[in-house]
Order: C-alpha cells, then sequence, then structure tokens
C-alpha cells in the first residue's frame, strides 16, 4: 500500500478541483464527455441497464457528475438522482442543463472522497472518470460502501490513461505527428491547452493511480473496501463505436484501443 503525505495530499485536491474548474468551460463541447447522438445515448442506457437495472424511483448518486451527463442517463432510466461535485462551475452548468431540459436532479457541492452523506441511503452509486484521480482509492471506496444500502451497487466507468496498448500509443503519436506536418493545432478536440494539459500531467504523476489505473487493481481494492460480487466488464465497444463518428480516424482508433472498462459491485 502506498504510503500517503497528508499535506501534500491536500495540495494536490486543491490543484484537481482547480483544474476541473477550469475545464468547465469546455467540458460539454468535448466528444467522450457530453453524448452527442442518440447512437450513443442508447449504447450508455445499455450499459447501465446491464449492471444497474432500470431505476424504477430507486435513489442514484452520480460522484464527480461534472455537467451531469451520467446524471441525465441515469435520470432517463427512471432513477432519482443526486449529483456530486466540487467544482462549482461544473455544478453551474449542471444546474442550467438540468433546467433547460426540465429534470429533477438534486446537486449538491461535495468531496467525492468525503461524501457527507448519510448511511445507507443510495441503491446506487456511480461515477465516470474519477478513479483515476483518487489520492487514497482504498478510503473512497469504503465511503461509498457506506452511503450505500445492503444490496445496493456501485459502477465504476473508467480507464488506464498511462499504460496504453501499443495500437493506441502507435495511433496516437501518428495522429500528432500527422497534425504537425499539415501545420495544425494538435490540441485535442475542445480539450485541454499546452498549459493544462501540462497542469494534468502533473496531477497524474501523483495520485494513487500514477501508473495507470487498471480494473484488476480496482476490483482488488474494492474488494477490500467490502464489496462483493465484482464484476469487471470490458465490452465499451457499442459506446467506443457511436464516439468515433466524432473524432478523426485515428482518434476514434486510439480511443477504441484503449483500457477502458466498467466495474460494477455490490455491497
Amino acid at each position: 500500500m502506498q504510503t500517503l503525505n497528508l499535506r501534500s495530499n491536500h495540495d494536490l485536491r486543491d490543484e484537481i478541483k482547480a483544474y476541473w474548474s477550469i475545464r468547465a468551460e469546455t467540458f460539454d463541447s468535448q466528444p467522450g464527455h457530453e453524448i452527442f447522438s442518440e447512437e450513443e445515448r442508447a449504447a450508455w442506457h445499455a450499459l447501465l441497464r446491464r449492471h444497474l437495472g432500470d431505476g424504477a424511483g430507486r435513489m442514484a448518486l452520480d460522484l464527480a457528475c461534472g455537467t451531469a451527463v451520467v446524471s441525465h442517463l441515469l435520470d432517463d432510466l427512471g432513477y432519482r438522482v443526486a449529483g456530486m461535485d466540487w467544482a462549482e462551475p461544473m455544478l453551474e452548468r449542471a444546474r442550467a442543463k438540468a433546467k433547460v431540459r426540465g429534470r429533477s436532479i438534486r446537486f449538491l457541492m461535495g468531496d467525492a472522497e468525503n461524501t457527507m452523506e448519510p448511511d445507507g441511503v443510495y441503491d446506487v452509486v456511480i461515477n465516470r472518470h474519477l478513479v483515476w484521480t483518487l489520492v487514497d482509492p482504498l478510503a473512497a471506496f469504503k465511503e461509498w460502501h457506506r452511503v450505500l444500502k445492503p444490496g445496493g451497487k456501485l459502477l465504476v466507468i473508467d480507464g488506464d490513461f498511462v499504460k496504453t496498448t501499443f495500437v493506441a500509443k502507435i495511433t496516437g503519436r501518428l495522429a500528432a505527428l500527422l497534425a504537425r506536418l499539415r501545420g495544425q493545432n494538435t490540441r485535442p478536440q475542445n480539450g485541454p491547452g499546452a498549459a493544462l494539459a501540462e497542469t494534468h500531467r502533473s496531477i497524474l504523476s501523483r495520485v494513487y493511480f500514477s501508473e495507470g489505473a487498471r480494473a484488476e487493481a480496482v476490483a482488488d481494492l474494492l474488494k477490500a473496501a467490502g464489496f462483493s460480487s465484482v464484476i469487471i466488464d470490458t465490452d465499451m465497444a457499442a459506446i467506443h463505436r457511436t464516439q468515433r463518428k466524432n473524432f478523426d480516424f485515428l482518434k476514434g482508433l486510439e480511443r477504441a484501443a484503449q483500457h477502458r472498462y466498467a466495474i460494477c459491485a455490490r455491497k
């Protein structure tokens, strides 16, 4: 187990919060974050139904909800959703989006690693692209276990963005090279510019999963936190296929080749 420095972790959490506060401005314009087609929405619905089933009024907590993309998917399926994030600019956009769409999603300012929510109140806890940023994932997983009802389910949707596959690595480098040869901006579609990309790299080098959040390592920590029936699902092909239409060919191929997964676990 990694030894944690409390002062540096506090500073790192502040940096992570500041980073995502800045990213809020363009978050919904970037493929892979927001959903850009009904085909992609249906693929996400299928993944959620596969592991969680329909909501039927059950309560769900969407941690690090950002602009509430996943919260809306759960709302579509009939869950009573609370979205939690610690970046106020993200929550501002989440509230505005829900108002425009006429959704009754409840939004909370809070820390995903220490939610301050009561014991055993949620049927489902879910997060997307949160685990790789955690400073102390075991403590976070114990917290998520605590707020779930007995028999409740956790769904983690994430990936290893450090140790990429050979195909992902080659296609990523080739895409960057072609962009430079054509004199194009190598910045990802509506993604962070050079300064924020460097901030991202700095943060990634200091989080718990700095060497990559492999599904098996996440699953082991979930078991250590008390979860059972831990299932790793790497069948993300339907989602990647629909997202690919919003990327150029090489970027789409790179995404499909990455180690992305969903992990479902039960309390």
